[in-house]
Parts: C-alpha cells; sequence; structure tokens
C-alpha cells in the first residue's frame, strides 16, 4: 500500500519524462456501458444450463461451451453483439488520451482506447495480431496493445482454456514486447482484476528475472465495503483477504492505490492532467503601443521573462502575438540553446494564428477554435500589454479578452501582469475583485506576490522575479 500523494508524484513524475504506460482492464469499458465479462458470458452459460452468478472461472465456462458444441461460433457471435455497439468514451479515456502517454496495453476487444486517441488528435498504432508487431503506423503518437484481440476479427480473441494455455506459443511476440514495457516503463493498471493468466505469466518472470530490481508499478483498487445483508464475519473475511491480495501484488512490485469509489479514479486523472499541464504556461499579449516602458524595454522584458520561464523548467506556448511574439520566441530560443543538454523540442510550443480564413466560417469563429485548441496545451496563462490599433484608435485586445475567457473556462491559474497596462491591468484587477475564487487556500505570501504585479513602479526586472517567485510558491 501506498500513499495517494506519494503515488501521485512518481506517476506524473514518469509522465514528464514520456515512461508511463497504461494497462486498461474491463473496469474502463464498463463505465462505458459496455458488458463486464460475466455478463458477457451469461448466455454462454444459460446455454449450458449454468448459473454465472455461481461461476468464477469464466475462461473455463467459455471452454466448457466449446466442448459441449465443437464450435466459437456463438461465442464469437455473442463478443461481435456486444462489443460492435457504439459506445461514448468514458472521462477516463479522454483524459489519457490528451497526456503525452505512448504505450497502451489492454485486454479488451473493443475500441474504446483508440477512438479516444482519434478524438484527441492523435494517431494510434494499434496492435492485436502477431503481423502487425512488425508494421509501424506512419506519424503514430502511441501503440495499443490489444493482447486478447480486436472485436473486428472475433473469430481470434482469446477467450477459451485453450486460447490461454497456447497463448505462450501462438503469441509469443506480445508476451516478449509486454515484458520489455513492463522493464523499462511504469505500469498504471485501471479497471484491471489481476485475474488473466497471461498477465500472471509475464509478472512471474519479470520477477524471477529482475528479483528485486523490478521497476515500480501502480493499480487502483477499490476497499471492501459491507453489503447490507453481510453479517461482521463475512465482511472481515473479504477485507483480511483483499490484504492478503494488496500484498502478494508487491511481489510484483505492484503498489495498490487504494479507493472508496471508482469516481476517485476520476478525481486523480484530472490532477495529473491538471499538474502535468502546469509545467506549460501560455504567453497571452498584444501590442500596438507600450506605455511607461516604451517598446524596447518592453520587448527586453518579454524577451528576459521567457527566458527566465525556461530556466525555471516551464515550457511556453505562444500565439505569436501582436507585438511581443518575437521577443517570447528569442528568450526561449536563447535559453533552449544554451543548454542542449537539459532541454527538449517540447520546451517552445508556437501557435501562429492563421490569417487568411476561406470558407463558410468566419474569422472570429476559427481564431476562438484555434485559441480553444492552444490553450488546452497548457496550465497556466500570463498576460501582459493587450492594445490594437483599429481604425487609427488605440483600443483593448479583444482576443486577448477570448483568450482570458477560455483559460477560465479551462481551469489554468491566471497571471496577469498589471504593471504592463491595459488589458492586462484590468485582468488583474477582476481576479483581485475575488481573489478567492481564483486562488482558494493560498497564504498570504502568495497574494502578495500577485499584488506586486500589477505595481507598475517595480523595474521590469523585479517583475519577471515577481512571478517566478509565485510561480515556485503556488506549484509547491
Amino acid at each position: 500500500m501506498i500513499s495517494k500523494e506519494a503515488a501521485f508524484n512518481d506517476i506524473l513524475k514518469n509522465l514528464r519524462e514520456k515512461n508511463l504506460a497504461i494497462f486498461a482492464g474491463a473496469g474502463m469499458s464498463v463505465d462505458c456501458g459496455y458488458v463486464n465479462w460475466a455478463d458477457l458470458l451469461r448466455p454462454i452459460a444459460q446455454e449450458l444450463e449454468l448459473d454465472i452468478d455461481k461461476e468464477h472461472d469464466l475462461v473455463a465456462l467459455a471452454q466448457y461451451h466449446y466442448n459441449e458444441y465443437l464450435s466459437r461460433d456463438k461465442i464469437n457471435q455473442v463478443l461481435v453483439d456486444e462489443f460492435s455497439r457504439d459506445a461514448v468514451t468514458s472521462e477516463n479515456h479522454r483524459i489519457l488520451a490528451r497526456l503525452p502517454i505512448e504505450t497502451y496495453w489492454t485486454t479488451n476487444y473493443d475500441k474504446l482506447i483508440e477512438k479516444s486517441l482519434e478524438e484527441a488528435g492523435k494517431i494510434p498504432d494499434v496492435k492485436y495480431t502477431i503481423e502487425q508487431l512488425a508494421i509501424t503506423r506512419p506519424k503514430r503518437d502511441a501503440i495499443v496493445y490489444k493482447m486478447h484481440g480486436d472485436v473486428d476479427h472475433s473469430e481470434k480473441a482469446i477467450l477459451t482454456k485453450d486460447d490461454y494455455e497456447l497463448y505462450p506459443k501462438t503469441m509469443q511476440p506480445f508476451l516478449t514486447a509486454l515484458a520489455g514495457d513492463l522493464i523499462s516503463k511504469t505500469f498504471l493498471f485501471i479497471g484491471f482484476s489481476f485475474t488473466d493468466p497471461n498477465l500472471d505469466y509475464i509478472l512471474s518472470r519479470v520477477r524471477i528475472a529482475y528479483n528485486n530490481n523490478q521497476r515500480r508499478h501502480y493499480c487502483f483498487i477499490r476497499k471492501v465495503k459491507r453489503n447490507e445483508t453481510e453479517n461482521s464475519v463475512d465482511f472481515e473475511y473479504r477485507e483480511r483477504k483483499q490484504n492478503y491480495f494488496i500484498q502478494d501484488l508487491k511481489r510484483y512490485n505492484i503498489l495498490t492505490i487504494l479507493i472508496d469509489e471508482y469516481e476517485e479514479i476520476t478525481d486523480f486523472l484530472r490532477k495529473l492532467e491538471r499538474f502535468y499541464k502546469r509545467d506549460y504556461i501560455f504567453i497571452s499579449g498584444a501590442a500596438y503601443e507600450y506605455g511607461k516602458w516604451g517598446k524596447e524595454k518592453s520587448e527586453q522584458f518579454i524577451h528576459k521573462l521567457s527566458k527566465s520561464l525556461i530556466h525555471n523548467g516551464f515550457k511556453i506556448v505562444s500565439g505569436f502575438g501582436l507585438g511581443i511574439g518575437s521577443a517570447v520566441i528569442s528568450g526561449a530560443l536563447e535559453e533552449i540553446y544554451n543548454d542542449l543538454k537539459t532541454h527538449s523540442k517540447d520546451e517552445l510550443i508556437l501557435r501562429p494564428f492563421p490569417q487568411k480564413v476561406n470558407g463558410q466560417l468566419n474569422k472570429t469563429k476559427v481564431w476562438h477554435n484555434y485559441r480553444q485548441d492552444m490553450i488546452s496545451y497548457a496550465g497556466i496563462a500570463i498576460f501582459v500589454f493587450g492594445n490594437k490599433l483599429v481604425d487609427g484608435k488605440l483600443i483593448e485586445s479583444d482576443g486577448m479578452r477570448d483568450e482570458f475567457e477560455i483559460a477560465i473556462e479551462k481551469g489554468l491559474l491566471l497571471l496577469p501582469i498589471g504593471a504592463t497596462g491595459y488589458i492586462s491591468k484590468k485582468f488583474h484587477e477582476e481576479i483581485m475583485s475575488d481573489f478567492n475564487k481564483f486562488y482558494p487556500n493560498v497564504g498570504k505570501h502568495i497574494k502578495d506576490k500577485f499584488i506586486e504585479l500589477n505595481d507598475d513602479n517595480k523595474s521590469p526586472e523585479e517583475i519577471i522575479d515577481t512571478v517566478i517567485d509565485f510561480l515556485k510558491g503556488i506549484l509547491v
């Protein structure tokens, strides 16, 4: 057993390093309306005149049916009937698809994982036959290993005892690939019961080969609950058995994250996404006029701010805003090229706005959608300046207002630098008018730093130091 906080921190670390893999079990699909194994085989049990609710070895049950009829057409049809139905991906699927997870393993037959990746704009490379292992889909973003097959090829799905017993021979390359990932990646098991003999086979061999040097993995397990009609003796027995099971998982270095309700998994994943995205800072700004600092001093401020953010481990997302875009890029690139060993190509994400919009959608709608997509990369938004010239008149940047509202909607931490003036100053005042709404439960030190961002008597260098101090304080 491990505390949620300790597990979260280690999983987040592996996510940031792109070493996190997901193993999805039937529980992931049940939330989307698909049946579990028992309900899948219910009609099979009925044909055998057995009670599915009394059966625990469901693989054996499938084998009994094959033995009786010497054909698996009924089993194949049941699988197709249940998993060919269109289903909406769960929030858990959608969160995972948005994260930089490149490896998925599943024993499920449905297409929810690959569907969620496609909905997130990613290209999944799906593997459920040995032949597919040797082929790489161009520009793939993630590999999805469906080790028990796919609904579209139900005749080859792993269902019966024969299938499981022959698996080490007929599907050995999958076992080899899984063993490699278990050694090199940290797995998070979701909706998995650990009763699958193939996984048990692999875990055992990895444990024997690496003994005390196995990589750490995590799983969610819901605490047993006492039923209304259950006596205390039976409940304590189930509770004791679960504790022994959790202890046994440690042999494979799989640590358990105990939860009271399955909804806690979604809360955990939401928090994981939120904290991961806080590495990415969206810089929103537009400037035709630069106020008391003037153009040269303001551009130096943006350059140094961008450079300092990269130096302190943050990544920058920018839409190449009017009057500030070049300074953002030059500052980030200067720091990236100063220390190539500690930085990567992900440090700077640029999304220049399309200037010419053709077709039926108007420019305002296209740019709003574009901002939605761009801001979705980040967990923090910094706002600077905020004006533009229209028909010879200086006005507030309506584009920055749109970005501010989108950032609120997406739950980003908002950091308007009021000292730069214009609409950024207005954003700062709006947040200060209801500070506890935007920053609940923060200490006085954090609030004081936020207030300092509105002090236009401070030098640009002092403002940058305040930004870094605020970010370090709020992200502890």
